[in-house]
């Protein structure tokens, strides 16, 4: 049975995350909570580091296009999640979150994450993320909505977040080589001979 290529740490691959607001709560609805989570996610990808690749912030839920130097994304998401829990219940308390004796439970618990490994993917998924909020009806364009790398993606703006328009790090093809044969898979130059 082959293994699926998702939800693995990758290194060496870009990653499509998506995440849900438990119960599927509207907090993006919120600037307050969006800038939260931007600035979250903004000082993580230089801690961390990571490239950003584009993103968009929906009602409920968020889409982006990582690509962690370490390939660590389960861990990288993780800890995006906490942080911006965090900051999001600091920024904004009329939404009643699940208090734990850990904090509030503001994320489902997991995430969906894909590696993407072929130009097309890619593409497909920079072209989900930015349609999205066309989709869900949000704005008649996706260059008018502010809480997407849209623009910075084809203008180099850099609000709110601005993303890499260089996506690869410099051994990114021998650490995805690496990765791959140990998980058991093949490059496509060996399965040709």
């Amino acid at each position: 049975m082959a293994r699926k290529w998702s939800n693995l740490n990758l290194p060496g691959a870009l990653h499509y995350v998506s995440g849900n607001f438990l119960n599927r709560l509207a907090v993006f609805n919120d600037e307050k909570c969006c800038q939260a989570f931007v600035d979250e996610l903004r000082k993580l990808i230089k801690r961390w580091p990571a490239r950003l690749i584009t993103y968009a912030l929906m009602p409920d839920h968020f889409h982006l296009i990582a690509n962690p130097r370490d390939g660590r994304i389960q861990e990288f998401t993780g800890e995006l999640k906490a942080l911006a829990a965090k900051a999001i219940v600091r920024a904004e308390s009329r939404f009643k979150f699940l208090e734990t004796d850990e904090g509030h439970h503001v994320w489902q618990e997991s995430f969906k994450d894909v590696a993407l490994w072929s130009a097309w993917m890619i593409r497909q998924k920079i072209d989900y993320i930015h349609a999205n909020p066309v989709k869900a009806r949000l704005v008649k364009s996706a260059s008018d909505y502010y809480w997407s790398g849209f623009g910075s993606f084809y203008s180099r703006s850099d609000m709110p977040l601005a993303v890499d328009h260089d996506w690869w790090w410099p051994d990114d093809s021998e650490k995805l080589s690496q990765a791959m044969k140990e998980m058991g898979w093949y490059s496509f130059e060996k399965r040709k001979s």
